[in-house]
Order: C-alpha cells, then structure tokens, then sequence
C-alpha cells in the first residue's frame, strides 16, 4: 500500500496497480483545515452517488476494510481516513488543533470531501462511531445525501458505558454497582452530571480497554485475530489523540437519539447479533427514531470478518432500494 509520504500533493495522484487490491486513486489534500488521506475508485462526478465509507473507532482508519472487503463495494467509493486518525495528519497539525475535536468538525470534514470530489451526492457507509458522523451529515445535509448506512452503530454513549460496565462486572464476577444515582445526587444544582465518564472508569477498572471490547465485538476468535493480522499489514499506529480529543469534549456524555427524529433521508441500519456494543440497543435508537430498516447478521461488530457474503448481500439491498 502507498504511504502518504510517497504521494504528490499537486497533480495527479497515482493508479494504483492491481496488486494494492483495489484500483483507485490516493489523495492526500488539505480539506476543511486538515490533511485528510481517502482512496477513490470510479468516478464521483457521474450520476451515481458516491460510498463513503466512515471508520469507527474513534481513531481506527480504512485501510482493514478496504484490503478485506473493498472489492467488492460499488463504484464509485471512497476510503477515508477521518482527521488525525490512519495516513492523514496528525490532529496537532489541523487549522483547528488538538483539543477541539468534535462532531460538527468531522462532519465538516464530509462535507469538504465531497466538495473536492465534485459529488453531486453520497452516501455515508458508517461504522461503529462513524455511524455518528454519517447519521449527522445527513441531518445537516440531506439534499447532499442520497440515503444513509450504518453498520452496528455507536449513538447513545452513556448507554454503551452502561453497556460496558455490566459486561466487566459480569466477567470480573462482582455485582453491577452503577454509580450513576450516586454522582446525580452529588453534582451540584445546574451542573451535568457525567455519569457516562464514570461508568466507563468504573468499567475499565475492572477490566482493561482491550479485553474488555475484544469480548464485547467478536464473534470468536478467529475473527479477531484475522483483523489483528490485517492491522498489523497496514502497520499503522497511533490514533489515540482522536479519543482523548474526543472524550475531553465529553464524548462519553453524548446522546445523540433526540437528533435522529430529524433526519429525512432513508437509513438502513446493518447489526451483527454478536456485537453486544451495538445490538440490540444501540441498533434501536437508529431504527426507531428514523424509521430505519435494521437488518441483523450473525456477525460481530465487524461483520464482514464473520460473514462477507452475507454483509456483502445486505449492504447490496440497503444501496439499491
């Protein structure tokens, strides 16, 4: 794979040959005040929409899910990596900076990618918290949108760590002592409780970050070692900036279920049944407040790791209805 220290950043970016996977081009340009690195195959400026595909983690980046199943989405798409997250820059080097990253911003981001790339509309592919930032664009900008689809989505963020400290209680084999009653009855009268922050402290007290999701995610083992070995190929690092970025700016206290009632595109929501971070409660605050259409895999949170004839076959029937 070409690194961005190989790329020109003026004329023609290079065609990838065959032997990259997928034949497309690589850009690395400054959009929206950051240096953001996305492979395009087929050509957005025609009549179809454009796929964008929109990584989770926060921090994670595209190169996994363009080397195992790239080849198989429709063109014309797009691989992003979002800012400060893969090959793109590094949040320290934004126009905006390290410590004022949020929602609005990378969805800003979407916006200038599509601008760039002369799309008359997308279609935001978002997974895990990059479904936050597909269901947010098209909220903002539905005539831009042509639907929307998000695979085992992240939208209730107290929740989730709610989620999270029941799995590690349960592994750990302690009772669930949530401390959320106790840190509302002490805040102080006009201030925000941050009961998802300490849900989350709690959790991983108990158990650490890693193990804690790899329970939560897979299917089985197999799965998430294949990922491993993937991300290992891809060699890249870091991208922990982005979730400390992102959790300073309160992330772990966000809920974003009220936004979701004004969204007017179609979303289709694709769930892994084994992805205890996402289905099913995560999944129904997106199908019930969008009227979304939810088709669930036996699958974890990636799923085409488990099943990628099935994913492949879903994502199909979401795009072409």
């Amino acid at each position: 794979m070409t690194g961005p220290d190989d790329l020109a950043h003026e004329g023609t970016p290079p065609l990838l040959s065959p032997e990259d996977g997928t034949q497309g081009r690589v850009y690395v340009e400054r959009l929206n005040g950051a240096e953001l690195y996305f492979e395009v195959t087929g050509d957005p400026t025609g009549d179809a929409p454009t796929l964008v595909f929109l990584h989770g983690g926060p921090g994670y980046n595209s190169y996994s899910f363009q080397a195992l199943f790239g080849d198989r989405l429709p063109e014309p798409a797009v691989f992003l990596d979002q800012r400060g997250c893969g090959r793109s820059g590094p949040l320290a080097d934004t126009d905006q900076g390290d410590e004022t990253l949020d929602l609005d911003t990378l969805t800003g981001d979407l916006e200038a990618l599509r601008e760039f790339l002369g799309a008359r509309q997308i279609v935001p592919l978002g997974h895990g918290f990059g479904a936050l930032v597909a269901l947010e664009y098209a909220r903002r900008y539905p005539t831009r949108t042509a639907r929307v689809v998000v695979v085992n989505p992240w939208v209730h963020f107290p929740e989730l760590a709610l989620t999270l400290l029941r799995e590690a209680s349960g592994r750990r084999g302690v009772a669930l002592e949530d401390p959320a009653d106790d840190l509302r009855a002490r805040t102080p009268e006009g201030q925000y409780p941050a009961v998802g922050g300490a849900r989350v402290e709690a959790a991983f007290a108990l158990l650490n970050a890693r193990d804690l999701l790899n329970a939560l995610q897979f299917r089985d083992n197999a799965s998430r070692m294949h990922l491993e070995f993937t991300d290992a190929e891809g060699q890249l690092l870091g991208g922990g900036e982005v979730g400390d970025a992102l959790v300073a700016q309160g992330l772990w206290e966000f809920e974003y279920p009220p936004f979701l009632q004004e969204i007017r595109r179609p979303v289709f929501v694709i769930a892994g049944a084994h992805d205890h971070t996402s289905y099913p409660e995560q999944v129904a605050w997106v199908a019930d407040l969008t009227g979304g259409d939810v088709t669930v895999l036996d699958a974890g949170h990636y799923p085409w790791l488990d099943d990628e004839d099935a994913f492949a076959e879903a994502l199909d029937d979401a795009l072409s209805r």
